[in-house]
This record gives C-alpha cells, sequence and structure tokens, in this order.
C-alpha cells in the first residue's frame, strides 16, 4: 500500500492524500521517499488530464516532518549517501513544483518541519481555522535545519529578514498568525471550506508558476547584495553569535544556507542546504540535542519512569499550603488544568495576594486575545483562597509549598494530613530537605512523596518528584499522574539531601562563586557560565536564588547532618557568601543589591568593589577561558554521575533530562550525562582528574566513572 494515495476526479483535479502504512503520523521516512519516487512520475505521465493537484494528509495532522529514527543514525561516513537520498526526495518535490500546474497544500493539522516544507512546495496554502494548529520549522530546536527546501523558499516567498526568526528560532505560528506573517494565504472554516477553495484557487490559476521561477524575480525586502540588506548582514552575524555563544552551529548553517543560496538560483541554492544539512545531521551537537528532546523527553512523557500495575489517576482536588510564589504558581497551573484548589496561607490576606498572582497572568492572556473573560473568570473560580485549614477537606492530594524549614514542614503536614480522601497523597515541594525525614511527621508515610517544583511554577516545564523510603510505588505512579495531569514533564529521583537537581544546581553556582574567592574576575566567570552554554552566569543565578537563601539551606542540612552524627565538610565557596552578607549586606536581587548592582532605572552592573574585595590582577591575566568552562560543565557532570552511583537517580534520561529543564544545564551537550559520554567517558574522566589536582577534590572522579572509563562504555 502506498503512502500517497492517487485520486484523479472527473473534474480533472488531482488529490494527493499523504497516508503512511501504520502510522499515526506522516513522517519523510522510507515509505514516504518510495511513495513519492512512484507518484511524482506518475503525475508528469498524466498532465494532460490535470488541471491542477490538491496534497493534503487522512492522518489528523498534516505532516509531522523527517523521521528522526533514520536521520539520528547517520554517520559521518554515510554523509554523501544521505546527501544524494535527500537531493533525489527534493528533486520529486521540485518537479512537482515546476509542473506547470497549480499545486495546493490543504492543511486539515499541524504541519511542522518537512511537513510544512511541502506545504511551502506548493503554489497556494489553505489553513484550516483551528487554534491547535502549528506551522513552522522547528527543526533547529534539534541542532538541525530545515533540509527539505525551508530554508531557501522561505526567504524567497517572505524575505530574508522576516524568514530568520522562523528559521533560526523555530518559531512556530498559529494559523491566524501564519496568515499574518505571509506563509499561508488562506484560513477555511472547514475541512469541504477547504477542499473548496482548493478547487477555486485552481479554477483562478490554470498555469502556476512560483514567484522565484518568474523572470526577473526579486527577493522580498532586497538580495544580500542590496544596500540596506548588505548592511544588516553585515552584523546579523556578530548578533547571532551573542545568543547562541558559538555553542550551536544550526542557527550559524540557516544563516548561510539562507543568505548563500538567495544569491543564487533556487536549484543550487537548494543543494547549498543540502551540504549544511548533511554537516548538521553528522554533526555531534545534533546527535545530544535529538537523543535528548526527542528520544529521551518522549520516553520520559510516555511513563517510562512510571511504576506499572497503577491505574492512573485523574486528580479533582488539591490543596497547596502556602502561597508564596511557589505556592501561587502551582496553584495557577492547577487550576488552569481544570482542577479545584484550595489554596491555604496564615492569613487569608496572604491566601488572596497567592490567588491575585494566578488572576495577573490570566489577564495577561485576556488581553493578548489568548483567553476570553469567562475563561479566566472559570478558572480563577476554582481557586478558593482561605486561612482554615477546613476547606482543605476532601483534597486526594495535598502540596506543602512552606519556608525551607524542617519544624514548619512537620506543623503543617500534621495540620493538613488529616484533611485528605482515604488514600489521598500529601507532598512536600521542599528543594533540600530530605523526604524521609519529612515523612517523619506524617501517619501516613508510604503516601508522602515529594514534588519539587521550579520558579517560575507557570513557565517551568519539569517536576522532581522525590521517593521517599517508605512511599510505595502507587504513590509514585499517582504523583507521576498529576505531574502529567498539569502538563507537566516528572522525573523521578530517589530520595537524597538536595536530590538530584539541587545538589547539582549548588555545584554550579558554588564553583562560580569559588572562582571568585580564587581572585579571577567576576565578568570572565560570568563568560565563561554563557560560553560554556549555560543559560546565566553563576554570579546572577546567585543573585536570583539569594545569598540569605543559600545561608538558610546551609544552615538546615549542617543542623540535620550533625543531629544524625554526621560531619559537616564546608564548600570553599561558603566564607565568601558569608563575607558578601554579613560583612557588606549584599543578600542578593531582591535586596536590591547582590555580586550585582541593581539601579533604579538602567541595567544591572557587577558591584565595582567585588574587583577590590576578592579581584588577583596576575591570577585573572593568565586565568585559561577554557578552564573556567570546564569547571562550570564538568562539576555539575561529576556531581550528576554521583547521584547516579549512590542511587539518587534512576535513569540516565532523567539525568539529562533533568538537568536541562531543571538546571538550565548547557543544553546544547544533550544533559550532564550526555555531556560526559559525547567527550568520550575515558577523556572526561582524565579531564577531571587534571582538574582535581590543580583545583580540588571536589574533582575526583567518582568510582562508577572509573569503572566505566576502564571499559570505555557509555552511559546508557
Amino acid at each position: 500500500m502506498s503512502a500517497i494515495r492517487y485520486e484523479l476526479g472527473s473534474d480533472k483535479v488531482l488529490t494527493l492524500t499523504i497516508d503512511m502504512p501504520g502510522q499515526s503520523a506522516n513522517t519523510m521516512n522510507k515509505a514516504f521517499r518510495e511513495a513519492l519516487d512512484e507518484t511524482v512520475p506518475k503525475v508528469l505521465g498524466d498532465l494532460e488530464n490535470i488541471r491542477g493537484i490538491i496534497v493534503t494528509s487522512a492522518k489528523k495532522t498534516f505532516f509531522a516532518g523527517g523521521d528522526l529514527n533514520e536521520i539520528f543514525k547517520v554517520t559521518r561516513d554515510d554523509a554523501q549517501a544521505f546527501e544524494d537520498m535527500v537531493n533525489a526526495m527534493k528533486a520529486q518535490m521540485r518537479a512537482l513544483e515546476t509542473c506547470g500546474k497549480p499545486v495546493v497544500a490543504a492543511i486539515n493539522g499541524a504541519a511542522l518541519g518537512g511537513g510544512f516544507e511541502i506545504a511551502l512546495a506548493c503554489h497556494h496554502r489553505i489553513v484550516l481555522n483551528n487554534n491547535s494548529i502549528q506551522l513552522g520549522l522547528p527543526e533547529v530546536t534539534l541542532g538541525l535545519l530545515p533540509g527539505g527546501g525551508g530554508t531557501q523558499r522561505l526567504p524567497r516567498m517572505i524575505g530574508l529578514e522576516a524568514a530568520f526568526p522562523l528559521l533560526m528560532e523555530g518559531k512556530k505560528l498559529r494559523p491566524a498568525a501564519a496568515l499574518k506573517a505571509g506563509i499561508i494565504d488562506e484560513i477555511a472554516d472547514s475541512p469541504e471550506d477547504m477542499m473548496a477553495k482548493a478547487r477555486a484557487f485552481i479554477d483562478a490559476n490554470p498555469n502556476c508558476q512560483q514567484p522565484w521561477d518568474k523572470k526577473g524575480f526579486k527577493l522580498p525586502g532586497g538580495a544580500p547584495h542590496h544596500p540596506a540588506m548588505a548592511q544588516k548582514l553585515a552584523i546579523a552575524p556578530a548578533m547571532l553569535k551573542q545568543k547562541t555563544k558559538g555553542c550551536y552551529p544550526a542557527p550559524e548553517r540557516i544563516m548561510a544556507a539562507a543568505v548563500e543560496g538567495a544569491q543564487v538560483d533556487f536549484d543550487n541554492g537548494s543543494l547549498i542546504e543540502t551540504r549544511y544539512f548533511a554537516e548538521l545531521v553528522t554533526g555531534q551537537v545534533s546527535k545530544n540535542m535529538t537523543g535528548t528532546f526527542w528520544f529521551q523527553l518522549n520516553d520520559i512523557n510516555a511513563g517510562g519512569s512510571r511504576p506499572s500495575g497503577v491505574e492512573k489517576e485523574t486528580f479533582k482536588k488539591v490543596g497547596v499550603l502556602g502561597a508564596g510564589m511557589m505556592g501561587a504558581g502551582i496553584a495557577y497551573s492547577t487550576a488552569t488544568r481544570g482542577m479545584e484548589v484550595v489554596l491555604k496561607d496564615v492569613s487569608a490576606e496572604s491566601a488572596e495576594k497567592g490567588k491575585s498572582y494566578s488572576e495577573n497572568l490570566l489577564a495577561t492572556k485576556v488581553s493578548r486575545g489568548h483567553m476570553t473573560e469567562e475563561k479566566k473568570a472559570e478558572i480563577l473560580g476554582r481557586i478558593k483562597a482561605t486561612d482554615s485549614a477546613a476547606d482543605l477537606e476532601g483534597c486526594d492530594l495535598v502540596i506543602e509549598a512552606v519556608f525551607e524549614d524542617s519544624d514548619l514542614k512537620a506543623k503543617v503536614t500534621a495540620e493538613a494530613e488529616p484533611k485528605l480522601v482515604d488514600n489521598g497523597i500529601f507532598a512536600s515541594n521542599t528543594s533540600t530537605i530530605p523526604i524521609t525525614q519529612l515523612a517523619n511527621a506524617s501517619a501516613k508515610p508510604e503516601n508522602f512523596i515529594g514534588l519539587h517544583f521550579f520558579s517560575p511554577v507557570d513557565k517551568m516545564q519539569l517536576v522532581e518528584i522525590i521517593v521517599g523510603e517508605k512511599t510505595s510505588d502507587e504513590t509514585l505512579a499517582r504523583a507521576f499522574d498529576y505531574v502529567q495531569q498539569i502538563g507537566k514533564t516528572p522525573v523521578v529521583v530517589n530520595d537524597s539531601r538536595g536530590f538530584f537537581t539541587s545538589r547539582v544546581f549548588g555545584t554550579f553556582v558554588n564553583e562560580g562563586i569559588c572562582m571568585l574567592g580564587e581572585g579571577i574576575h567576576p565578568a570572565s566567570i560570568e563568560n565563561a557560565g554563557l560560553l560554556a552554554g549555560m543559560p546565566v552566569g553563576p554570579l546572577t543565578i546567585s543573585d536570583e536564588v539569594s545569598m540569605t537563601l543559600m545561608q538558610l539551606v546551609r544552615s538546615q542540612s549542617k543542623k540535620d547532618v550533625e543531629a544524625a552524627g554526621g560531619t559537616w565538610n564546608p564548600h570553599p565557596a561558603e566564607a565568601i557568601i558569608d563575607q558578601m552578607v554579613n560583612e557588606h549586606g549584599r543578600k542578593g536581587k531582591a535586596a536590591g543589591a547582590g555580586f550585582y548592582e541593581y539601579p533604579a532605572k538602567g541595567k544591572k552592573y557587577l558591584w565595582p568593589e567585588l574587583e577590590t574585595l576578592f579581584v588577583d590582577n596576575e591570577k585573572a591575566r593568565d586565568v585559561k577561558l577554557q578552564d573556567l568552562k570546564d569547571r562550570i560543565l564538568f562539576i555539575q557532570a561529576i556531581e550528576t554521575v554521583r547521584c547516579l552511583e549512590e542511587g539518587v537517580l534512576r535513569t540516565v534520561e532523567d539525568a539529562n533530562i533533568g538537568s536541562i529543564f531543571g538546571i538550565g544545564y548547557a543544553p546544547w551537550t544533550g544533559g550532564a550525562i550526555q555531556f560526559v559520554n559525547q567527550y568520550g567517558v575515558r577523556a572526561f574522566t582524565e579531564r577531571a582528574q587534571e582538574l582535581a589536582n590543580i583545583y580540588g577534590e571536589r574533582f575526583t572522579p567518582p568510582a562508577l566513572l572509573l569503572e566505566y572509563a576502564e571499559q570505555e562504555k557509555p552511559f546508557t
């Protein structure tokens, strides 16, 4: 059975319906290429009987894009064969595009990546008026470029400047926005209306050519050599480098393919695109990003970490204790997914203030036309702000999000837990205190679990689920269901002080602060973080978190460790934090002063006194940038391996996704464990030992790392 159905009507309109056998979505795989090789010659041989062609889909979506299972396996040795295969497929699309007959894309669902490139190869694009439909070329998010003609057709359609955000940022547009951007031509109210409009276009345009195939075609907005465009392109690479920090080859290759391709005819531009595409497909960064953001993320979202044999649960009423920034965000994320929420704080006024956080977020959606006033009122109506524990009666889940103090957490647990339904779950949003320790305050420790959200909750996708010593598999499975019910990504870890994400995050900020204490210039430290691929530098994030909170967490941890008979081993960064807070009153961003100054007007800037207090000019001059970058990435990866070794992390997938989504570990690496794999486990271990010899035993390779290095075995 062919993946493309060929139906020539009595009105001489040919409908090509893409319908991949045995798949829920259409992809550019071998079966599609074979169908294209079969279909296009048939079309060309039948042109006398064809007035026009409609390309549509039998699936819920139009076309999902390239087959990542195939692409992921392509190696450098396969590069020439891969180029030949891509060029052959593009030649068939080009033959259809230049057959002289009008070709219309009737887009009934999402058209992303290669799917949208099929639509771009048509002369006219009509999309169903459905706000859930997304259109665009998001290949860059996996370290790739649109290899089916997207870097050539889109700039010729809307101009280089307008095409760049869609190509280099992977922006996806809804139908109305796509129409406004000029990447589609019409919106249809129903499938019938869509097909009628397609036929109307065919009737009105018996002979069709793409604008770029017509004599005298000029690129919208100007070709690269046009004075106005040349001026913009002169600074575009520098602006791009400022964004990517040189960590991501895909946006650079996309710009090169688009600009170089715009200076030659379409067919040669297409060859340029294929060469850059093959380079990225066979490169390490795309392997890192595709492996993690596609395969590993899909595995997690499919329930790879969820215990089997437990019936899926749908939560109806959730209590949130503490209406601060975190609790308010949890309440918002829960209420927007249809659940009733009880938001409790010590006073009704504080609870209402927490509810107003949701009101402000929803009001912004209304103002942007993404939500109606009625929908906003409906969601707010689900949130009950209260100071009474009695209102928690009947909750099937209660999430505690109070101050990071184990005594306070024990108090609210005892107060709220009796209000749960039979077999209800109690969860703590603690970021560092062991769940097993907190569960001592619970009458049902088997139903006690950690749900560690990240701030701001409405924007952060990850939730770290922490399993205590007595937490049951049933509780874990149901907590997993709740996280997915609110549309977030769950990673599952076992209990430990700081769990996984907070432990690794702590190594990042401490290493940056430690560098400052060694005399390295703060600007070098911040830039090293950015150039390594972290979203912000360690001093910036320290200010965001606040150094007083770091002191508080450390104090609680030290108290707990010593109470258990252990010894607290201070980190070199602790003295710098204490000096900043206790001697200079610089607590962080919220207090208006930290490693940075925060003027009322204008941008923040590094506190000038840091140079006087800490910088050793000779060391600051001599330090190697690569050493700084390595220290930032290696210290986090080493701690991640320790978490695997100790059984805190259960899977490599959770390690990679958790490190990127939870703490912003450089996405180009594919995650902390993939960074080790792609560096080479043995080479990584040797470099870690070098760093340990110079900077301290915290870089010493863990036993598990040494074991894998000896076997030259990657972490899987």
